[in-house]
């Protein structure tokens, strides 16, 4: 395949062009010279492009990401950061679980007031701590909430 104009690029990934110009300034991606006012890039970059993808989609950072390819341009990822970033995003799930079982619960609840319902006030004192880090017990069956 032959070297790829910065517009090309752009529409084969669906990665914007000001987007890629910023990927270059952070040495995320370089660009191989130039076509006129364009950049060039090697088709390589698509392949960067989809790990670049994977790792924000995954919630890393653009520097994290930077750290994972060697001075060639290959990956060079850290097998344990994937790991501690696959249970980072566990414990996310399990709270976003356990809140939305709550909410769930809450809407449904037979209290007069949401206020009278003890998971919905459970819940609120979760939101004032600023996390979601305790369990919300599921909507079991109950006569008040």
């Amino acid at each position: 395949m032959r070297d790829l104009d910065i517009a090309e690029v752009a529409r084969m990934s669906g990665v914007p062009a000001s987007t890629l110009r910023y990927y270059e300034e952070k040495g995320l991606v370089a660009s191989i010279g130039r076509r006129g006012l364009k950049r060039l890039f090697d088709p390589g970059i698509l392949d960067r492009l989809a790990l670049i993808a994977l790792g924000r989609a995954a919630g890393f950072s653009l520097d994290e990401i930077g750290g994972m390819f060697g001075p060639g341009g290959e990956p060079r990822i850290d097998r344990s950061r994937l790991a501690e970033k696959a249970e980072e995003i566990g414990r996310t799930i399990d709270q976003l679980t356990a809140m939305r079982e709550g909410l769930r619960h809450a809407a449904g609840c037979k209290a007069p007031s949401h206020l009278e319902c003890p998971t919905f006030r459970r819940l609120m004192r979760i939101a004032v701590r600023g996390g979601l880090g305790e369990p919300v017990p599921s909507a079991a069956p109950r006569r008040r909430g």
